[in-house]
């Protein structure tokens, strides 16, 4: 019962850190490129150069506020808890 618990736990955590990704990429997007929408890779109007750099843009805002999200969610259930293990 445990494991699914924390199954569930982390597929919400999933879900939200990738709203949340999105939502800090598309306002980052906004103020270094100063467009509305970033390009997508199967734009044929759109060269290398505009695609690449947002994807590894997007990349990184997903991969950082994962792991922000999971941080906090580790240390909250220690609290939560009083567990003081690694895993």
């Amino acid at each position: 019962m445990r494991k699914l618990f924390y199954r569930l736990v982390s597929i919400v955590l999933s879900l939200v850190s990738g709203m949340l990704a999105g939502a800090v990429f598309k306002q980052l997007w906004k103020l270094v490129a100063r467009e509305e929408e970033a390009p997508e890779a199967t734009d044929p109007r759109r060269s290398w150069k505009e695609v690449l750099p947002a994807a590894a843009l997007q990349g990184a805002v997903f991969a950082t506020v994962r792991a922000a999200v999971e941080r906090a969610a580790v240390q909250s259930g220690r609290k939560l808890t009083g567990s003081t293990s690694e895993r």
